[in-house]
């Protein structure tokens, strides 16, 4: 390996039902990298649990998500220990979706090696992959919300009635029902009466133990990109036209008649307003590196409302993350190549913090 080159370790897949999403990533990632910069080390997290480390590459890449499972090596064989391989990379690019890869638990494990990676910190990682916390601190922040009901599946499997009656009282019908802990719309319905949302709620319960409902308002689904640490970056607007009633799995990830507008056809004001909006919400969470921001416009009030931040968007040139930038003038390689340095100096940063009170007065 030439001495100039960044040891970047990716790590992909993970015991979420976003796992073939984070392939899909970490492959694209992978094919983008110059190979005159980078020497590639894929860290494989299997739908088991078990970590497996493959060879450091550079311009050989996996050619199909088949080719990277094998990537990774001999499951059968020891994997290396994540302190081990912290020895033997420069910085991590994690890019495990949902659950255990984005709230914060591999980001802990990074912080406990010591080891600069993409993305937000744990904290960020946390708030930004509960919903319902989210929207806790984007209240706090003072940023414009729909209206929600939060509550337990405890509660739910114990009161089923005073819960449907609350959200029936507080939001009324329609509403979306979702599972706070997860991503790409995995486990979200709409339910138009009482028989709909025993359907919806049932169904949140099986992903998580907290859940929230949402008022519904008809509004265009608009999103931006967030690029940076502290000096804060955005992208074009872009709009999600859903084929179906809401921008569901199926849509994100099968296409299913989903259009894409990039830019987003809306007054300047509006864009200025997401902007704005976006790096308020992206600093109350204390973001680092990247986030993707989802809004609603309520077209007809003139009213926008902030939906949530995905702290750890999909990444593939055909995800509305990088084709946001992309619109702004910022290819993928370049992307990757900020989001690395901006990596690199967040944990240079973190560094200068002292550890020891002995001596100071």
């Amino acid at each position: 390996m030439e001495n100039d080159k960044i040891r970047l370790g990716i790590i992909y897949g993970g015991k979420s039902s976003e796992h073939e999403v984070s392939l899909r990533t970490a492959l694209s990632i992978m094919k983008a990298v110059d190979a005159n910069k980078y020497e590639v080390t894929p860290i494989y997290v299997q739908l088991d649990g078990t970590w497996v480390k493959g060879d450091a590459f550079a311009g050989q890449v996996p050619q199909n998500i088949d080719t990277l499972r094998l990537a990774s090596g001999d499951p059968a064989k020891k994997s290396d220990s994540l302190f081990d391989i912290a020895e033997q990379v420069d910085v991590i690019f994690p890019v495990v979706h949902g659950p255990n890869g984005e709230d914060g638990t591999i980001q802990g494990l990074l912080e406990l090696v010591n080891l600069p990676y993409v993305g937000t910190g744990v904290m960020a990682s946390a708030v930004g992959m509960d919903k319902w916390m989210m929207k806790t601190v984007f209240a706090q922040a003072g940023l414009p919300q729909v209206k929600y009901v939060g509550f337990l599946r405890s509660q739910w499997e114990k009161g089923p009635e005073e819960v449907a009656e609350t959200i029936e009282r507080e939001l009324g019908y329609p509403c979306f029902v979702k599972p706070a802990n997860m991503g790409s719309s995995v486990g979200i319905s709409k339910a138009k009466n009482r028989a709909e949302l025993v359907t919806a709620i049932n169904l949140a319960a099986r992903f998580d133990r907290r859940l929230i409902v949402e008022e519904f308002v008809s509004v265009r689904e608009l999103e931006i990109g967030v690029l940076g640490n502290e000096e804060l970056v955005t992208s074009v607007v872009g709009e999600i036209i859903a084929a179906k009633e809401f921008y569901d799995y199926e849509a994100k990830y099968k296409g299913a008649g989903t259009e894409l507008s990039i830019p987003a056809v809306v007054p300047a004001h509006v864009a200025e307003g997401i902007s704005d909006i976006a790096k308020k919400a992206f600093q109350a969470l204390d973001g680092s590196g990247l986030s993707r921001v989802d809004f609603f416009w309520d077209e007809k009030n003139d009213q926008l409302y902030i939906n949530e931040v995905n702290t750890m968007p999909g990444f593939t040139p055909f995800s509305m993350y990088p084709m946001l930038f992309q619109a702004a003038g910022v290819g993928y390689s370049e992307l990757i190549d900020r989001l690395v340095q901006l990596a690199i100096e967040r944990h240079a940063d973190k560094q200068r913090n002292i550890v020891e009170a002995e001596g100071l007065e």
